[in-house]
């Protein structure tokens, strides 16, 4: 299966019995991602998280013992 990267427009080359072929294939929504790019990404998040000042938009709340 031949797929996309959807940041750097890299085209590569996926087994038809991986598990992201079978999902890329059945749910169009799922977009691809090299790896170049994702690493890229892992990176800078994990820079940013360690300037403490990053937050993610959904927090978890706690839990309440009476629950």
């Amino acid at each position: 299966m031949r797929v996309k990267c959807v940041l750097c427009d890299k085209i590569d080359k996926l087994d038809d019995f991986l598990p992201l072929a079978k999902r890329l294939r059945n749910r169009p929504i799922h977009t691809y991602m090299c790896d170049d790019c994702h690493e890229r990404i892992t990176y800078r998040t994990e820079e940013r998280k360690a300037t403490g000042s990053f937050q993610l938009k959904h927090q978890q709340k706690e839990q309440d013992e009476w629950v």
